[in-house]
């Protein structure tokens, strides 16, 4: 991009700065000046956005920034690559397949950003460089030499290099797996990652301090979440969920394709009974759906479509038991099952304890991991606690 187009983009940049300000999301002055000088177009200069096409087929389809330069500073994700093993062109600008990689939500960089509590002189290391956009903001803040950026995709990294020295600037960037921490032999002040990890990974504690924060998308089956955690002299990271809410895709360790889950047979359905928890209920509720992970770790949360186009929401585990919850209103409650009977009584259960404990949002949940990998949770007010699958 010419240094024109920066300067036609300088209006957006501001809009955008002042309407994150608005909604709270930057809450600082430093921040507000950030995103306000750094150009998010030169490093998402195309996009890629979901629509339906005459056949009623959901694609992706392609924009530049180049034919709508506002539209590089809406608050909104923007996909900037696809998984070669599921991409298909279905015409000239569109494209089926899953998305690998983004230009994360404004609103969601800079309430990290703000929750990251960065100083000056403070070291940050970034899990996931993407298109360098987030890198850019961090050098802008705290200066290029304090900035380390890791990604395990090689022509990421090396298109965010040339985007960010286009913008001035020349962060320390690796190509690596992220849950093996940057390859530079230092410490870091702060560690903040654009993609989810299932536990928090040995190696970013080894490249902590005590006092370092972490702050990362846990994911953890059904649901999952953003954790600020502080790292002690015992080499624990303890902390919460934050009331900054958001999601990233997984952390992958190929450079372009997500692997095929594998996933059992399904059991038979074996009945279908009433219940007191309906799909409703779970889609609605994000910080239930948290606490569901919790009560069934190794379960996910999908949706099913039966042979007659009826949808619902669908509980399974790795043993092949499943529940699944009609999104239809219509009628009285009810829940199918195959496999063990139980699963569903365990979300009625967690369904009675959110609501009798008065419908406790994420931040009143704690976090820990411990130094010898293990991981709980546990609800802040009364201690309530929930292990979880090791690191």
């Amino acid at each position: 991009m010419t240094a024109s187009t920066v300067d036609r983009a300088r209006p957006y940049m501001a809009a955008l700065a002042e309407e994150l300000s608005a909604a709270g999301t930057i809450r600082s002055r430093r921040w507000d000046d950030a995103f306000s000088s750094v150009p998010r177009h030169l490093f998402v200069p195309r996009w890629y956005e979901q629509e339906t096409d005459e056949r009623g087929i959901a694609v992706w389809r392609e924009r530049r920034a180049a034919d709508d330069l506002a539209a590089a500073y809406r608050d909104t994700t923007l996909v900037t690559a696809l998984d070669p093993a599921t991409v298909e062109q279905v015409d000239d600008t569109a494209w089926t397949g899953i998305p690998t990689s983004s230009s994360t939500l404004p609103s969601l960089m800079a309430g990290m950003l703000e929750d990251l509590a960065v100083e000056d002189r403070y070291r940050v290391l970034e899990i996931g460089t993407g298109t360098g956009y987030n890198s850019a903001l961090l050098s802008y803040r705290l200066g290029e030499h304090l900035v380390y950026s890791v990604d395990v995709d090689p022509a990421l990294v090396e298109t965010a290099r040339q985007r960010l020295a286009e913008a001035g600037y020349v962060p320390r960037l690796a190509v690596g797996d992220g849950s093996h921490g940057h390859p530079a032999e230092c410490t870091f002040d702060r560690i903040i990652a654009t993609c989810s990890v299932p536990a928090i990974p040995e190696a970013w504690l080894g490249q902590s301090r005590p006092g370092t924060v972490v702050l990362t998308d846990v994911d953890l089956g059904i649901e999952g979440g953003l954790v600020r955690l502080t790292v002690d002299s015992k080499w624990r990271a303890l902390g919460h969920f934050t009331t900054t809410g958001g999601r990233f895709m997984a952390a992958r360790t190929d450079a372009t394709t997500y692997a095929a889950p594998q996933w059992p047979e399904r059991a038979p359905i074996a009945a279908t009974r009433p219940t007191t928890v309906t799909a409703a209920d779970i889609r609605a509720n994000y910080p239930f759906r948290l606490l569901l992970a919790f009560h069934l770790p190794g379960a996910q949360l999908v949706y099913h479509v039966d042979d007659a186009g009826a949808m619902a929401l669908q509980l399974q585990r790795p043993d092949g038991s499943w529940a699944r919850a009609p999104l239809s209103a219509d009628g009285p409650a009810t829940v199918t099952y195959g496999g063990a009977p139980g699963l569903w009584r365990e979300v009625e259960a967690a369904w009675r304890w959110w609501n009798d404990t008065g419908r406790p949002a994420q931040d009143r949940f704690g976090y820990s991991r411990e130094a010898d990998g293990s991981a709980y949770v546990w609800h802040v007010p009364d201690g309530t606690r929930w292990d979880l699958p090791s690191a």
